[in-house]
């Protein structure tokens, strides 16, 4: 086990910009790829780089975070390894919410600074990537650096999206700036690989990822009560330390926004994605389940995943994610959407029961048309429905779906009752 460092995993705030997949649960918590959860990337990572001590921080909705960790981090007795969930609770000294994430990880100081560690890696819940952490910190010593921050080159029309950070030719990071206007762009280039430069990706975005010298960390947060580390902690360390860029030109995405995290999870069903989760040195890890092999019947299928425990009798799905223990009726056609899939089986009694009172299967029915939509967990949608998401219906809301970014979001238990058109 990597005994260097020990890592923060920033659950985020409230997660409106992925509503309402964040209604009733924390951002990390939210499903992926038809059978992990957002907070599985970044604990898979540090897994896959020795890194086993780690904290997810949150305050929003973590019931069926808690869960999830609880059931799928699971170590021996006899190892030092662990994935603790720390929620947002008053002390005597800190009576309030996390205010940003310095804030938050300022309130939870108590609860790791005195785990023996050199370096705190801090992360992100809600990023896709792939990155051996191992190198970062062989780098960050290898320089001498007190902080280093990873950093991502990116073409001018990305730059103004990102704090962009100037480094020189030995990578020491001089200046950083949020969201450059574009006329401020040409001061802001940096020293980027050869490969980067022929992409004209000349402009370095930080990923959010720090890793901190650990009494760097410590002191930064008790000599300031400032919220945020982007807008507030990592300017003070450009100005005052010794700060290192650490270029990663990786595929690498924020999906904190619904129409982000739409286009990574379409992504994936693609021949060669560019997030690989058929990779052995790579695994991404979630809860081990006990579920029957995915059972289909004249089904043809396009570009698609499918995940475990399914009973699927549609005529067609492509370019789509099948979640867990979906249900797909006769006839059906899935294009571009993702079906999250359902908490548990129906049984023949409940089938029954929601046949007499005239409410759908859970899952989605016969004869249905699905286009550009995600489908929460544990939807009942009925027969003959029509779903397809197009820019033309603008921003919507109602007791049973969103409307964003030209996105379907039916929510999570919601009912569509048959013959239903959105």
């Amino acid at each position: 086990m990597n005994t260097k460092a020990i890592s923060i995993i920033l659950g985020g705030g409230q997660g409106s910009r992925l509503y309402p997949l964040t209604a009733t649960r924390s951002k990390p918590a939210v499903p992926i790829a038809g059978k992990y959860r957002l907070v599985d990337i970044p604990i898979s990572n540090c897994l896959n780089s020795d890194i086993k001590r780690m904290f997810v921080l949150t305050q929003f909705n973590s019931a069926s975070l808690n869960k999830h960790i609880k059931h799928t981090y699971q170590f021996s007795y006899f190892s030092h390894a662990f994935v603790d969930v720390l929620a947002a609770e008053q002390t005597p000294e800190n009576k309030g919410w996390f205010q940003g994430t310095a804030d938050a990880v300022r309130q939870s100081l108590h609860h790791f600074k005195n785990y023996e560690s050199e370096y705190i890696l801090i992360l992100s819940g809600d990023q896709l990537y792939h990155m051996d952490f191992n190198k970062m910190i062989q780098a960050h010593e290898a320089s001498g650096a007190e902080l280093s921050i990873a950093t991502l080159p990116v073409d001018e029309k990305a730059a103004t999206s990102f704090g962009i950070l100037k480094a020189n030719d030995k990578q020491w990071i001089e200046k950083f700036i949020e969201k450059p206007d574009n006329s401020l762009l040409p001061e802001w280039t940096s020293e980027v690989s050869e490969e980067m430069k022929q992409q004209d990706r000349h402009y370095l975005a930080s990923m959010g990822i720090y890793l901190f010298n650990k009494q760097l960390l410590i002191d930064v947060l008790d000599a300031s009560d400032a919220d945020d580390f982007g807008k507030a902690i990592i300017p003070k360390c450009v100005k005052e330390n010794k700060v290192l860029s650490y270029e990663y030109t990786g595929y690498w995405t924020d999906i904190g926004n619904i129409d982000y995290f739409f286009e990574a999870n379409l992504d994936l069903t693609r021949t060669v994605p560019q997030f690989n989760l058929f990779d052995n040195k790579n695994s991404i890890y979630t809860r081990p389940r006990v579920l029957p092999p995915t059972k289909m019947s004249g089904t043809q299928t396009e570009h698609s995943l499918i995940a475990e425990g399914s009973i699927i009798e549609a005529a067609r799905i492509e370019d789509a994610i099948i979640g867990v223990r979906s249900r797909i009726g006769k006839q059906t056609v899935i294009k571009r959407s993702y079906v999250m899939g359902n908490n548990r089986f129906e049984n023949q009694k409940s089938l029954a029961d929601c046949e007499a009172k005239g409410i759908p299967k859970m899952g989605v029915g016969d004869h249905c048309h699905i286009e550009n939509c995600i489908i929460d967990k544990n939807a009942r949608v009925g027969n003959n429905v029509s779903i397809i998401g197009t820019h033309d219906k603008g921003e919507q809301e109602t007791k049973s779906y969103v409307i964003k970014e030209g996105i379907v979001v039916i929510k999570n238990g919601a009912v569509i009752p048959d013959g239903t058109s959105i």
